[in-house]
């Protein structure tokens, strides 16, 4: 039962982010009105964001779902961060989900615990300063394998413009955003 409920959820989270039928030009206006200033932003919602967050980390790996194309993608992830008031991940830019964000950084992210689950719409804005990967691998050093602050590879992104809908096969949903 856990399977088919993974599977329903994760088609769900698919369809939601399939692409928009906005044009490419007012996508990239949204991304170019995104915060230039990383350190003076920070979430509308500190205790929606907190709240997701704890979800996420009690219940992962979650899923980000992207846009290649006219294609979605789906992929696991566990390393979640909050650093300035921002919650953030992390991936590295020579992988697809680095290009794909870089064409459309709107993005949608599930989590499953039973017949519990989380879906969490959002832009992700690429955070280029040095002392927010070395907060995002000091918080989770088991990356530092594979990353490190001061190479070109790593990329952590903050969550922006986000929508979390807590829901359950039980009843209706709860939204919050931050």
């Amino acid at each position: 039962m856990k399977k088919i409920m993974f599977f329903f959820v994760l088609a769900a989270t698919i369809v939601s982010c399939a692409p928009k039928s906005a044009p490419v030009a007012e996508q990239a206006a949204e991304v170019a009105a995104a915060p230039v200033n990383h350190a003076a932003y920070t979430s509308s919602n500190q205790e929606a964001q907190q709240r997701v967050y704890d979800y996420l980390k009690a219940h992962g790996p979650f899923f980000v779902a992207t846009v290649d194309g006219d294609q979605a993608r789906v992929r696991p992830f566990g390393a979640l961060h909050i650093f300035e008031g921002k919650m953030y991940i992390i991936t590295g830019h020579v992988k697809r989900i680095a290009k794909q964000l870089a064409a459309n950084p709107n993005v949608e992210i599930c989590a499953v615990n039973g017949t519990e689950w989380v879906r969490v719409a959002a832009t992700l804005v690429e955070d280029e300063r040095v002392e927010a990967k070395k907060s995002m691998l000091d918080a989770n050093p088991n990356l530092r394998s594979s990353y490190n602050e001061n190479d070109d590879n790593i990329a952590v992104y903050y969550f922006t413009n986000a929508t979390a809908t807590f829901s359950s096969f039980a009843g209706d949903g709860d939204v919050v955003k931050f």
